[in-house]
């Protein structure tokens, strides 16, 4: 088959789609990657991938939508998809829109999280309720990255099949690494008894990184926090560099260090030990399947997502959204007691390899797609 993987940005089509593409290659499918243009398509383009940059946009406004709709209506009829298999809320209706009109005889999409799930106004939500009802009119095959949102599918009436895929990620890559954690830890200036904290998204103010900068004010001296990541162009929303700036000064340059963006992730979590997510909502974070595979212990928020891969007081804790307190207590836990952090470290990625391994996860996406 000819399959279009259709994503908004380069940063999603690198982390969630290229797992799933490699191995639809690998079964014999031709695969064309689309996305918006950006310097993360170096990987898959190097690997052999023909990736087309289309004018997709994360907004709202109808003028770049609309741009948009005619280049991947253009695209579809041109190159004649016997599949289209689109992801992201905004992008992915687009695309199923697109397809639809296009005559693309199979038209697929992954949820990657429900916009009227997310905090926000109540005509942003129903908006983006009515839309996602539009959209599953249209959609042969309907996955999901998360149990919880499966079945909001089909209790909303978005499309009555609506099946969740999960994430993953490969055990090769994500595993304890004591040569990595040596070498890290001393390029990084982490003593012995250090308990390094590691944060690793997008610096927007949904991960949570103004309530982890306040708890971490609270937590014990051997407390460190590594945050990994950088905001994208396309990111909204509010400034995090005052929220930063009081935690520096407060935290100092030993407890607090900031690592951009990184390509040697798999390196950073075996060099760490707690991974905190504190998300205001998600859909099913890659961030924390890395981690448990690497055997440490999470601290993520009670929200869709986190709460069905994290087992509270067994693999980690899951705390409220939004709440300074009770994150800095879970960390000032898991701070003090090294054993407790390697109980549950094994556990979690033994969970982890039960139920996140890539190879498993992609094959039944491929399967359900019937590719």
């Amino acid at each position: 088959m000819k399959i279009c993987e259709l994503t908004n940005v380069d940063f999603s089509l690198r982390h969630f789609l290229l797992p799933l593409m490699r191995g639809l290659r690998d079964r014999g499918h031709e695969v064309v990657g689309v996305c918006a243009e950006g310097p993360l398509l170096e990987i898959p383009r190097a690997e052999g991938f023909r990736i087309e940059a289309m004018p997709l946009a994360r907004s709202l406004n109808p003028i770049p939508q609309a741009r948009a709709f005619h280049a991947l209506y253009d695209f579809f009829r041109r190159e004649k998809f016997d599949l289209v298999h689109a992801h992201m809320p905004i992008s992915g209706l687009l695309a199923r829109l697109a397809a639809k009109a296009a005559g693309v005889p199979h038209i697929a999409y992954t949820c990657h999280g429900f916009l009227f799930n997310q905090p926000g106004p109540w005509w942003r939500r129903t908006l983006s309720l009515h839309l996602e009802r539009l959209g599953g009119r249209m959609t042969d095959v309907f996955l999901t990255v998360s149990e919880e949102e499966a079945a909001d599918a089909r209790r909303l009436r978005i499309h009555p099949r609506a099946t969740a895929v999960l994430n993953g990620r490969s055990p090769a890559i994500f595993h304890p690494d004591p040569v990595a954690r040596a070498s890290i830890r001393a390029e990084l200036g982490a003593a012995e008894d250090d308990c390094v904290i590691i944060a690793v998204s997008r610096l927007v103010r949904h991960k949570g990184h103004p309530e982890l900068l306040r708890a971490m004010e609270t937590t014990p001296g051997n407390a460190v926090l590594w945050v990994v990541g950088e905001r994208l162009a396309s990111d909204h929303g509010e400034d995090l560099e005052p929220h930063f700036a009081r935690a520096a000064a407060a935290l100092g340059p030993r407890r607090l260090k900031r690592l951009g963006y990184r390509h040697d992730i798999a390196a950073i979590l075996a060099a760490s030990d707690v991974f905190c997510l504190p998300s205001h909502f998600e859909g099913l974070p890659m961030s924390i399947i890395e981690a448990m595979l690497t055997g440490l212990p999470v601290v993520a928020t009670d929200i869709r997502g986190p709460r069905e891969q994290v087992r509270d007081g067994q693999t980690g804790y899951l705390v409220p959204p939004m709440a300074d307190a009770p994150l800095a207590q879970a960390l000032s836990r898991l701070a003090e007691d090294p054993a407790q952090r390697g109980r549950m470290g094994a556990a979690g990625r033994a969970l982890a390899l039960d139920r996140f391994d890539e190879a498993r996860v992609v094959g039944r996406t491929m399967d359900l797609l019937g590719a």
